[in-house]
């Protein structure tokens, strides 16, 4: 690790925990893709922020491979131990996003991350959500009972923060079948919080490998209908993700130095034409938002979102929000609305 860590004590506890889930993740993934004969590895990819000065991250990612088609489970950790200036401490967290290649088998996205004050004082944010091209009541069930058995006394305010969330409201739907989304919870007892945290995140990532287990291994014959669902499903992932996102938005905005990092949770191929018919439901700013990132995408059908076009996707974005700070209102939320771009200023 070529970058410098946050010097408080419960950083460096935070850093060990999502660092340890990002190694489980990782570990049984590639040894569930072994036994199913299907080839996948994961590659190590560090980013600094400020040459390591004031942190960075390392993500572990794959492409192409048999079982996944996209991949990333990414930790990082930004902090400001020597900037008297800014209110931050520091900010950790890992945050995966596995979309499989089988229309049958789900994509899920997790996130755990805990942001601290110099003033002491901090939180912890917890995500996850399951994220079906097409929908088994039994999974979706099988995910939400894992979770609840976690946190049962936050369960119900965090089902309900996430499908405040993950609505996209130009749409009328849901991204997902299952979320999970507690924001800014500190209970005051903080070795009961991250246990919490560890638990939620063992929790997430193996109710998700049995599911993706289960599915790979009594799936049906994938027909073209049901590729054409995860087309349909993936682009629908596309515009949650860089139109209402403001997690995404947010790392985005605070800093350029992991654009593809960020976009990470992008899968792999989007159907321009489909994006295209959802203009006319879009609202003032953000329609042009929208038109501005389907030019972003090769001129192909499907359209392959590679390094490159993230690349082009993030400075689109940027420029979008700093010529519309206003649309910020617009971004997605859950009970609570975190000060994460002015707490990095």
């Amino acid at each position: 690790m070529s970058y410098t860590q946050a010097a408080s004590t419960q950083a460096k506890q935070a850093l060990d925990l999502v660092s340890e889930l990002q190694q489980r993740f990782v570990s049984k993934l590639e040894t569930l893709a072994a036994t199913q004969q299907q080839a996948q590895t994961f590659t190590a990819v560090e980013w600094l922020r400020n040459q390591g000065k004031h942190g960075g991250g390392m993500r572990f990612e794959t492409a192409d491979g048999s079982m996944i088609g996209r991949g990333s489970v990414n930790v990082s950790q930004v902090h400001y131990d020597d900037d008297s200036s800014k209110a931050l401490g520091s900010a950790t967290a890992i945050s995966t996003i596995i979309h499989p290649n089988n229309p049958h088998a789900p994509s899920v996205h997790i996130h755990i991350s805990w942001t601290e004050m110099k003033s002491g004082q901090g939180y912890w944010r917890m995500m996850a959500d399951l994220n079906p091209s097409i929908a088994k009541p039994q999974d979706t069930q099988q995910f939400l009972q894992a979770l609840q058995g976690t946190a049962p006394t936050q369960f119900t305010d965090a089902k309900n923060q996430g499908e405040h969330y993950f609505f996209i409201p130009a749409l009328d739907r849901h991204r997902g079948v299952a979320h999970f989304y507690l924001e800014a919870y500190n209970s005051g007892d903080a070795t009961a919080d991250i246990t919490l945290a560890q638990q939620f995140g063992q929790a997430a990532i193996d109710t998700y490998l049995a599911i993706l287990q289960q599915n790979l291994n009594s799936s049906p014959t994938i027909t073209a209908q049901d590729k054409q669902a995860q087309l349909a499903y993936h682009s629908l992932y596309f515009f949650q993700v860089l139109t209402l996102d403001r997690g995404t938005t947010s790392g985005l905005l605070v800093h350029d130095q992991n654009d593809v990092g960020i976009l990470g949770s992008l899968p792999a191929y989007v159907d321009a034409d489909l994006l295209s018919s959802w203009l006319s439901q879009m609202q003032s700013p953000q329609d042009a938002l929208l038109q501005a990132l389907i030019h972003c995408l090769p001129h192909t059908s499907p359209c392959l979102v590679d390094a490159q076009v993230k690349a082009k996707l993030a400075a689109t974005l940027r420029q979008h929000y700093l010529a519309n700070p206003q649309a910020i209102d617009m971004q997605a939320s859950g009970h609570v609305v975190p000060p994460t771009v002015r707490n990095h200023r």
